[in-house]
Formats: C-alpha cells, structure tokens, sequence
C-alpha cells in the first residue's frame, strides 16, 4: 500500500512562505494531480514529498511510514523531470537500468524490467541507441521507463510533457494514464495545463498562493468550484462572474434578470456560470455582443452585459452579428454563486 499523507506541511525561504499548512491525502494508486499557475507552490510540495526540499514544518507519510525525515532513495519514490534527465551518453537500455544497477541487483533481473518497462512505454526498439540520438517524445518514454523499472511505491512527476509539442502531449496523455493505470502506482503530477490535469487525473488538487483551494475529481472542480479562483482558473473560456444585487423575495438581480439564489447577509454577491451553459434566447440576460469568434463545433461569442464582459459558446450555425442584442438564459442547476469578500462558493 502506497497511500500519501501530508499533514500541516509549510515551507518558508527567508521571509517568503511558499506553502501554508498544506493537508492532503492520496490514496493508495491513485493519480493526483496539483494544478496551479507559476508559483503557487506545486513544485515545492513535490520536492517536499520528494525529499529534496525539508519543510519548515509539518509530516510526510507514505505507506503508513513517517518519510520527512528519511532521504530521498529511502522513501520509495521515483521521480520524472521536466527536462527528462536522461544520460545522453548512454544508451536506452542503459539509461533504464541506471538505478537498477545502482541498487546492485543482479544482471538477469535488470535484463528482465528494463525490457518490460521499454515494452510497456514502446521503446523496446530504441534500446540499442543512445538517448542524445532520440526526439523529445522519446526521452521522455526513456524517463517514465527508468522510473517504472525501479518498481516505486509512488512516482513523481514534474510537468514531464511541457516540452512536447501540442500533437505529441496528446499522445503522451493517453499513453501516461494507460501505463500508469497497468503500473498500479500511486503518482502525483505537477502540471499548470489545466487539460492535462482534467484528462489525467483521478483527483485533482487546486493550488494558489501556497495553499490547496480545492481537492476533488475533474468533474466536480469543473462543475462546482469551491472558490472563485477554481472556477476562474479552469475552464477555456474560464467562468463568467456578473455582480449580483439583492432583490424581493430572496431573489437576486443579475445583468437585467431575476433570479433565485442563496440566502445570504450581504446585499451584493457574485453570479457564476460556464460559457457554455447559457442558451440564445427570448429571455435572459441582456447581452450586447462585441466579437464573434467561429472555433469550427461551436462559436465564441464575447458581449457586453451589465457588470462587465460575458462569454457565451452558441451553435457553430448561431446566426449573430457585431453590434446584435441578444438574450441569454442561464441553465438554472449550472448557476453557482460565490461570496465577492471570501470568494468561497455559496
């Protein structure tokens, strides 16, 4: 069992608090992916879990085994590179058993994983070259393979596909979640490309400024975010978010329209909806529209609403001009609403 445990972990440099009390759990086989822009500490937090950053307080657990303390080749970990970190003057095969060897085990056994794991990522033809002979994409099989081939109760990886191409990250995606899955390792994945993070993860954790704002599955960070930041950090177009003014009855005024909405103390809130969750109509919201964008299925429409820019994403035969008035009408159980002072969902 590989399951992870982080407990109040932080991390100070000087006077800068990189992480604030972090507390997560991972289950045992379970791909969790921390997801955040430049900055917000998922590469710390790695590197913490990774033994090659100490945190300034707080406990790593893995495998019910207290790790913190414990070097980086004691805590059963393996670790991808965004820069792959592969030997250039070696070959495959050597590259994959590098730490095979440095374990000592014996030839036939090295022999036996590093042609599993070359046959598991489709590079067992390639285990004759040297790795400075070979494309992005397969030192990057190179890297997964070192790291599988060392059996690790947990692998980490640090934006390990930046450096690809869009055609070939899409490929590497899917080739990821399938081996991984078959590897039956647990894994934590550093990435800020919010389609890799939905595509891959089982969980994903939400990171800004240093601390997790979220941590749930892709549908559930995508469908109800937690906070405002979630809802406008995933998404491509992100979340709308009008001023809402209170109204009779409970209800709340929002861009011309009357709508239901929690209950709450304050006379303003924040509206949120999904662009793609409002439909062209007789009634809705009072839309003015500024740019028409056709991206081939659908288009992209940015209008003026009252409070501010509002996107919506109609039929790819949507029949609107610069400068049309439009209304759109919010699907009623895709509306959320969020506190302006705390920014938490409502």
């Amino acid at each position: 069992m590989a399951e992870i445990a982080i407990k109040g972990v932080a991390k100070r440099f000087g006077g800068f608090t990189a992480l604030h009390q972090v507390d997560l759990s991972i289950a045992d086989q379970e791909f969790m992916v921390l997801l955040g822009a430049s900055g917000c500490g998922k590469t710390t937090l790695l590197r913490i879990v990774a033994g090659l950053e100490t945190p300034s307080h707080g406990e790593v657990w893995i495998g019910g085994r207290r790790v913190d303390n414990l070097p980086p080749r004691e805590r059963g970990i393996a670790m991808v590179f965004q820069n792959y970190a592969v030997f250039p003057h070696l070959t495959v095969f050597e590259n994959i058993a590098f730490g095979l060897r440095m374990k000592k085990l014996p030839q036939q056994e090295v022999e036996q994983r590093v042609n599993r794991t070359a046959e598991l990522m489709h590079i067992e033809q390639l285990l004759k070259r040297y790795s400075g002979q070979l494309s992005g994409g397969q030192r990057q099989r190179v890297a997964v393979a070192r790291a599988l081939a060392m059996e690790p109760d947990v692998i980490l990886m640090d934006e390990p596909l930046s450096n690809l191409d869009a055609l070939l990250r899409l490929e590497m995606r899917a080739e990821l979640k399938g081996v991984l899955a078959a590897s039956k390792t647990t894994t934590i994945y550093v990435t800020h490309d919010q389609v890799e993070a939905m595509s891959l993860a089982d969980r994903i954790a939400v990171m800004h400024q240093g601390r997790i704002v979220q941590a749930a599955s892709p549908v559930e960070v995508y469908r109800n975010p937690a906070a405002r930041f979630v809802g406008s950090f995933i998404g491509n177009p992100p979340m709308n978010f009008i001023p809402a003014t209170k109204a009779a009855n409970g209800s709340w005024s929002v861009a011309g329209l009357t709508l239901p909405g929690p209950k709450s103390d304050r006379q303003k809130i924040e509206f949120a909806i999904r662009p793609e969750d409002v439909d062209a109509g007789s009634e809705g919201l009072q839309a003015t529209v500024r740019v028409i964008e056709p991206l081939g299925p659908h288009t992209l429409v940015t209008c003026d609403v009252e409070g501010g820019l509002f996107r919506a994403i109609l039929e790819s035969n949507a029949s609107v001009q610069v400068g049309d008035h439009l209304r759109l009408a919010p699907k009623p159980d895709r509306i959320r609403w969020f506190d302006p002072e705390t920014t938490n969902a409502l």
